[in-house]
């Protein structure tokens, strides 16, 4: 795989290291925050939110990243449903926006930390937007799953990335917990993986930074013949896999991420 180690270097302990801060980092839920509004001009203002965050998105996928998709068509027969997609954590900015060339018209959700309304302009307008905010204590996460299931119900795409950190520019998959498929199995609800893949530029004039394809594998249903617990798992194995697997495509490095104590 080539690389530029001397110039991108970073160095981890764990893999739950957090190299992506916002300058408010310790940014909370306020008081009485509210999940899912029913105001009907709170809705309205969401909708046009939404849709200026979309063209955005479209904008900065196409033309900035220059984002290409890979397997749209298995997304096709669920349009009009409910499902999660599973997307690996590499991109600060893009894993916000990248999902519009990904979905198209079809409306989404993102499960978000807190930490992220602590960004500065955009950090408070986030839930309005598109953020699922997930919750600091056992009271709220009722609501917060209530939450997750509206959206499901709504017919729309709920994205997770499991990994939890940003890592820009990883060309891995790091672990992550099986818990993380706990809401698929709950509300018995498709899956997909969104797995983004780093070529090199075939030409000088595309940039020093890699292209960016994204592989869209599934869909990846509960098996209701397992327990819950082993229903979670498989979903883990089978997504983790697919993630693996288009990872391997990646044949460059932007920036090369070393264990603290690895070797050169």
């Amino acid at each position: 795989m080539n690389d530029n180690r001397k110039a991108n270097v970073k160095i981890y302990k764990t893999f739950e290291d957090d190299f992506t801060e916002s300058k408010n980092q310790s940014a909370v839920l306020p008081e009485n925050f509210v999940w899912v509004h029913e105001n009907i001009f709170y809705r309205m203002a969401s909708a046009v939110t939404f849709a200026l965050a979309w063209v955005f998105g479209i904008v900065y996928s196409k033309l900035v990243l220059r984002v290409k998709v890979k397997n749209r068509k298995v997304l096709k027969k669920y349009r009009k449903e409910g499902y999660f997609l599973y997307g690996n954590h590499t991109q600060a900015m893009g894993d916000a926006f990248i999902p519009t060339c990904v979905l198209g018209f079809k409306r989404f959700h993102t499960v978000a930390g807190s930490a992220n309304l602590g960004i500065p302009v955009i950090g408070r307008l986030l839930p309005m937007i598109a953020a699922i905010i997930t919750p600091e204590s056992i009271h709220d996460s009722v609501k917060f799953c209530e939450a997750v299931k509206t959206r499901i119900d709504e017919g729309r795409c709920v994205i997770i990335y499991p990994e939890a950190h940003v890592w820009e520019w990883y060309t891995k998959i790091r672990p992550f917990p099986a818990t993380a498929f706990y809401f698929p199995v709950k509300y018995n609800a498709p899956s997909f993986s969104m797995t983004l893949v780093y070529s090199k530029k075939k030409r000088a004039r595309e940039g020093s930074k890699p292209r960016i394809t994204v592989y869209i594998d599934g869909p990846f249903f509960p098996d209701k013949e397992l327990s819950v617990r082993e229903r979670r798992e498989k979903l883990y194995d089978e997504i983790y896999e697919a993630m693996v697997k288009r990872s391997s495509l990646s044949d460059c490095e932007y920036i090369h991420y070393r264990k603290e104590g690895e070797a050169l």
